[in-house]
C-alpha cells in the first residue's frame, strides 16, 4: 500500500510540473494514472480536480465539469472551493450561466472576500438575465410566427413566407427546437398541416425534421401528439413536393427513435433512454396500412415501400435482431405483394408509378435476405404461394395480378419466384396470354416469360420452347410495346453464353440484327420511355458480343438517347444502362485461365471459353474514349443523384466498375473530373460488399488528379477512409501502391487531412508497408511517410524509446535503389529540421550511420547530396556531441569542399549548408576557421 502511495503521489508531482511548464496532455496523463492507483478518497478529490483543471486548459469543458462533480461529492461537506470554481468556469462555457451562478455563490460564501469570485458572479448575473430575455423574446417570436402563419386574414404572402423561413431556422439549433416545442408548436404545426395550402405544410414538415432531428424523446412525444396515420396522410398527398418532405420527417423520426439523443448524458437527469420499439413498430404497421390503402397516390406509395426499403431489415447481419422484419412478414407481406401484383389498366386498381413495381421487388429481396433460417424462409414461400393462388382464383383479372405478382418475385427474391412459377397453372396461363387479344394480358405474360427466361431453373418448357414462342410474338405482333418485349426475351436468351465467343446461341449476324432493332427503338421519341427502357434490357444482355459493344459506341445517337433515359425519371432503366456500359468497357470480372489447366481441358475435349477478338485492349480503349465523347459522365452522376430503390448494391457495384474502366488511363481523368464525376464517385465508396471496386476507383483518381483543385476542396476529406481501407493484404498490390499515393499527395495538404489519416488509423499500415518487399510499394510508403512527419503527433512517434522508427530511416538512406535513397533521406531531413532531439539519437541507432550520410553528401544526385548535407546541418546545430563526431571523421573535409561551390548555381544550397555547418563546428570550437579567406 505503502509503495502505491509513494506512487500516486510521484505522479501527482509530475502531473503538477508538467501544468506549470504547460504540458497539459502530459499532466492529464499523469493525473489519470495516479488516479487508478489511488484508492484514497481524499487523494482521488485531489486528483479530480487537477484534471478538471487541465480538461478547463483542453477546453474540454464536459470533462472538466464531470471531473469537478466527482471532487465536490468526495468532499463530504462540499467545501471545495476550488473545485466548485473550476465547475463554474466549465458549465459557464457550456451555456449554463444559472447553474455556474449557484457554484460561485457557494464560493463566495466560503470566501467572502474574494474580489474574484464577486467579479464572476457580477458577470454570471448578468449572462443569466440576458439568457432570461433571449428567451422571453424567443418565445414571443415563437407566438408572432405562428400567428402570422395562421392567421387566415393575412394577405402579405411575403411576411409569411419569411415567417415560415424564420420558424425553420430557429427550428434547426437545439435550443430553439425546444422553444418551439414547449410554446405548444406541435399542436401549433399540426394545425398548419391541416391548411392544405402546400407553403404552409411544407414550412410544418421542414420544422418538423428540425424538432426530431437528433432528439429521442422529443420525437417519440411528438409521434405521440400527431399521430403516425396524420404524417403517412400527408405523405399520400398528390403533391410530390410535399409527400417527399412528409417521407423525410418519418426518416427522421426513424434515425432519431434508433440513434436516441446524440448530446453526452451527463447526471441522473439526463440518462433517461427510452425503449424506442414501440414507436418503430407503430411507424411501420401504418406504413404497411398505407400500401393497401386505395385513396393513396402513386408517389406516397413509392415513399412508403422507400422507408421500409431503408428502416425494416437490419443494417448489418451481425446484429441478431430481425424481429422487425418477421413482424413485416407477418403482418404485411401479402399486402406488399398486392402492391407488387398491381394491373393499372385493372379498374379499382391501387394507384402506382413507373417504379413501384421496382421498389416492391427490392423490398421482397431485402426482407427475404434478412432471414436467419429455414423455417422463416419457407413461411416466407408459404406467404407468398398462398397469396398467388387466392388472386389466381379470382378471375381473369385475379389470374393476370398471380402472374404480375410471380413477376415482381422473379426480379426480387428470385427462389421464391422460381417456386411460384411451379404452381399449378401459371406457367400454362402464361403461355395462353400471350395468344390473347387484350394488350395488357400479352405485355403481362411476356414480361413474366422474359423473367422466367433467366431464372426458372426448373422451368423446362422456357428452356426448350421459350425462343419459339418469342419469336413468333416477336415477328408476329403488330404492337411495338409487346414486340419490343419479346425482343428482350430473345436477347436474354442469346446471351446465355455471355463473352464466351465460342458459345454462339444464335445463327451468325442474328445478334447484331436484334441489337439494330434494339438502338432503332432507344431512338424513336415517339415511344413513351417505359416502353424504351426494354430496348436498353435487350442492349445489356447482347453487348456481350463485341461486335455489338462496337456497332453500339459508333452510334452517337443511340448512346446520347440511352444517356438520356438514365437521366429520366423512370430509375427502373438503371441496372440496364450500368450493365450495358459494364459490357461495352469490358469492366466485369475475367478470370485468367491457367495454361496448364487449358491443355488438360483440351486433352479431355472440355469446351475452353474464347475471348472475341474485339475485346483485346485497343478496343475497349477506344470504346471508352466514344462513351466519354458521348458525355458518359453526366449520365453517370445523374444516376447517382437521385436516391432510389432501383439502385441496389449490385447496380452500385456496376457503376462502380465503370468509372474504374473511365478512369483507366491518365490522360481521361481530367475530363472525368471536369464533368462533374469527382463528386459522384466518392458516393459509391462502401456500398459493393467486396468494396474492392469503389476503393481501388477512388485510389486510382485521388492518386492522379491531384491538379484538380475544386474536386480536392470538396471531397479530399471523404476519400480518406476508403483509401486507407486499400491497405490491406486482401488487396492487390497496385491498391496498395496507388492508395499510399494518394495518401501521400492528401499527407501534403495540410495538418487536418494528415490528423484525419492518423484518426482513421492508417499509420500502422503506411509503416507495414514500409517493410514490404515489392520496391514501388516501400518506396509509396516512405514518401508517404515523409509527409506524414510533418504531423507533430508522427514525430513524437519517432521520438519515443524502444522503437526502429528511426534506424530504418538512417539504413534505407544508404539503399542502393535511388528513390527509396531519396524518400528516405528527405524523411530524415524533414524530421531532423522539425525534431532536434532526433538528431542526438542517429548515432546511436546504427554503427554504419556515418558511413550512410557520408555517402549522402558525396552522391552524384544533386537531390540525394543536398538531403545528406541538411541532416548533418540540423545534426550539427542540434548537438555539440554529434557535431563533434562528424568534425573527427572525413565529413569536415567533405564539407570543406563543398562549402568552395558558392558560384555553382546548382550546389548553392548544398554550399550554403556546408558552410553553416562548419560555421557552427567553429563556434563550438572543434575547428579553427580559415583566416585566408572571409
Amino acid at each position: 500500500v505503502s509503495k502505491l502511495q509513494a506512487d500516486t503521489g510521484q505522479l501527482r508531482e509530475e502531473g503538477n510540473k508538467c501544468f506549470k511548464s504547460g504540458d497539459y496532455d502530459a499532466a492529464l496523463s499523469c493525473y489519470t494514472q495516479a488516479l487508478n492507483l489511488s484508492s484514497e478518497k481524499k487523494d482521488q478529490g485531489v486528483l479530480h480536480r487537477n484534471r478538471a483543471a487541465c480538461y478547463l486548459k483542453l477546453e474540454d469543458y464536459l470533462k472538466a465539469e464531470l471531473d469537478a462533480s466527482k471532487a465536490i461529492a468526495l468532499e463530504m461537506d462540499s467545501g471545495d472551493v476550488k473545485a466548485l470554481f473550476r465547475r463554474s468556469q466549465a458549465l459557464e462555457k457550456l451555456g449554463r450561466p444559472d447553474q455556474a451562478f449557484l457554484d460561485v455563490q457557494r464560493c463566495t460564501v466560503l470566501e467572502p472576500k474574494n474580489k474574484l469570485f464577486q467579479e464572476l458572479l457580477r458577470k454570471l448575473g448578468v449572462q443569466i438575465q440576458e439568457k432570461v430575455r433571449v428567451q422571453n423574446s424567443t418565445d414571443a417570436k415563437v407566438e408572432q410566427m405562428f400567428e402570422i402563419l395562421l392567421n387566415p386574414e393575412e394577405k402579405d404572402t411575403e411576411k409569411q413566407q419569411k415567417a415560415a423561413q424564420n420558424l425553420i431556422i430557429l427550428a434547426r439549433e437545439d435550443a430553439g427546437a425546444e422553444r418551439i416545442f414547449r410554446n405548444d408548436g406541435v399542436r401549433l404545426l399540426q394545425r398548419l398541416l391541416e391548411t392544405r395550402k402546400s407553403e404552409m405544410i411544407l414550412a410544418a414538415l421542414r420544422t418538423l425534421v428540425g424538432l426530431c432531428c437528433g432528439h429521442q424523446t422529443r420525437t417519440a412525444a411528438i409521434l405521440n401528439m400527431m399521430g403516425v396515420e396524420k404524417l403517412c396522410a400527408v405523405m399520400g398527398s398528390d403533391s410530390e413536393q410535399v409527400s417527399l418532405a412528409a417521407c423525410n420527417v418519418l426518416q427522421v423520426m426513424f434515425d432519431s427513435l434508433r440513434e436516441g439523443m446524440k448530446k453526452e448524458v451527463r447526471g441522473k437527469e439526463e440518462a433517461v433512454v427510452l425503449d424506442s420499439s414501440r414507436e418503430l413498430r407503430s411507424m411501420v404497421y401504418h406504413l404497411l396500412e398505407m400500401l393497401a390503402k386505395p385513396e393513396i397516390l402513386g408517389p406516397g406509395r413509392d415513399s412508403a415501400l422507400n422507408l421500409l426499403i431503408k428502416n425494416v431489415p437490419r443494417k448489418s447481419l451481425r446484429d441478431p435482431n430481425n424481429s422487425l422484419t418477421l413482424g413485416v412478414i407477418d403482418q404485411g407481406l401479402k399486402k406488399i405483394l398486392t402492391v407488387g401484383g398491381t394491373v393499372s389498366e385493372i379498374p379499382r386498381s391501387l394507384s402506382v408509378t413507373e417504379n413501384t413495381r421496382m421498389s416492391t421487388s427490392v423490398l421482397l429481396s431485402k426482407l427475404y435476405d434478412d432471414l436467419k433460417c429455414d423455417s422463416e424462409r419457407e413461411n416466407f414461400h408459404k406467404l407468398c404461394e398462398e397469396h398467388v393462388r387466392e388472386l389466381f382464383e379470382q378471375g381473369p383479372d385475379g389470374k393476370l395480378q398471380a402472374i404480375q405478382t410471380v413477376s415482381c418475385l422473379l426480379q426480387g427474391p428470385s427462389d421464391v419466384g422460381n417456386r411460384a412459377l411451379e404452381l399449378s397453372g401459371i406457367m400454362e396461363s402464361v403461355i395462353s396470354l400471350c395468344s390473347s387479344e387484350r394488350e395488357i394480358d400479352q405485355l403481362v405474360a411476356v414480361e413474366a416469360l422474359i423473367h422466367a427466361a433467366g431464372k426458372a431453373k426448373r422451368a423446362s418448357f422456357i428452356t426448350a420452347n421459350g425462343v419459339t414462342l418469342l419469336k413468333d410474338t416477336y415477328k408476329k405482333n403488330e404492337n411495338d410495346k409487346i414486340r419490343i418485349r419479346a425482343l428482350v426475351g430473345l436477347c436474354k436468351l442469346g446471351s446465355a453464353g455471355g463473352t464466351d465467343f465460342s458459345m454462339k446461341q444464335f445463327a451468325e449476324g442474328s445478334t447484331l440484327k436484334l441489337a439494330k432493332q434494339c438502338r432503332k427503338w432507344i431512338c424513336n421519341e415517339a415511344i413513351h420511355s417505359s416502353t424504351r427502357r426494354w430496348a436498353v434490357e435487350g442492349l445489356a444482355y447482347l453487348t456481350f458480343d463485341a461486335d455489338v459493344k462496337e456497332e453500339f459506341v459508333e452510334d452517337a445517337p443511340a448512346m446520347e438517347a440511352m444517356f438520356e433515359l438514365a437521366k429520366s425519371e423512370d430509375k427502373t432503366v438503371l441496372f440496364a444502362v450500368a450493365s450495358t456500359l459494364v459490357n461495352c468497357t469490358n469492366s466485369y470480372d475475367k478470370e485468367e485461365l491457367d495454361p496448364q489447366m487449358v491443355e488438360l481441358a483440351k486433352y479431355a475435349k472440355q469446351h475452353i471459353p474464347e475471348e472475341h477478338p474485339k475485346d483485346k485492349k485497343k478496343f475497349v480503349v477506344k470504346r471508352i474514349r466514344k462513351l466519354l465523347e458521348a458525355g458518359v459522365v453526366s449520365a453517370l452522376s445523374c444516376m447517382m443523384k437521385k436516391e432510389s430503390p432501383a439502385l441496389t448494391d449490385p447496380c452500385k457495384e456496376l457503376l462502380s466498375r465503370v468509372f474504374l474502366a473511365l478512369v483507366d488511363k491518365p490522360e481521361d481523368r481530367g475530363m472525368v473530373v471536369a464533368q462533374g464525376g469527382g463528386k459522384q464517385f466518392i458516393n459509391l465508396e462502401g456500398q459493393w460488399k467486396k468494396q474492392c471496386v469503389s476503393q481501388h476507383h477512388t485510389g486510382k483518381w485521388a492518386a492522379l488528379t491531384l491538379g484538380h483543385r475544386s474536386y480536392y476542396r470538396s471531397h479530399m476529406y471523404e476519400v480518406v477512409r476508403p483509401l486507407t481501407s486499400l491497405l490491406h493484404v486482401s488487396c492487390t498490390a497496385l491498391q496498395n501502391f496507388e492508395a499510399l499515393m494518394a495518401l501521400t499527395n492528401l499527407a501534403g495538404i495540410s495538418e487536418r487531412l494528415r490528423l484525419k489519416i492518423i484518426k482513421e488509423k492508417a499509420l500502422p499500415n503506411i509503416e507495414n508497408y514500409m517493410f514490404e518487399d515489392h520496391e514501388m510499394i516501400r518506396v509509396a510508403a516512405t514518401e508517404c511517410m515523409c509527409n506524414m512527419v510533418l504531423s507533430q503527433q508522427v514525430q513524437d512517434l519517432f521520438l519515443a524509446e524502444g522503437n526502429d522508427r528511426l534506424k530504418l530511416l538512417v539504413l534505407y538512406s544508404g539503399e542502393e535503389d535511388e528513390k527509396l535513397r531519396r524518400a528516405a533521406s528527405g524523411t530524415l531531413a524533414m524530421l531532423t529540421s522539425l525534431q532536434p532531439k532526433i538528431c542526438s539519437k542517429i548515432p546511436k541507432v546504427t554503427m554504419h550511420w556515418l558511413e550512410i550520410l557520408q555517402a549522402l553528401v558525396l552522391s552524384s544526385v544533386q537531390e540525394l547530396q543536398h538531403r545528406g548535407v541538411v541532416v548533418v546541418m540540423n545534426m550539427v546545430n542540434a548537438d555539440r556531441e554529434a557535431a563533434a563526431q562528424l568534425m573527427e571523421s572525413e565529413m569536415l573535409e567533405i564539407l570543406s569542399v563543398l562549402a568552395k561551390e558558392m558560384g555553382d548555381v546548382k550546389l548553392g544550397p548544398v554550399a550554403m549548408a556546408a558552410r553553416e555547418c562548419l560555421t557552427k563546428a567553429v563556434e563550438y570550437g572543434l575547428i579553427k576557421p580559415n583566416m585566408d579567406q572571409e
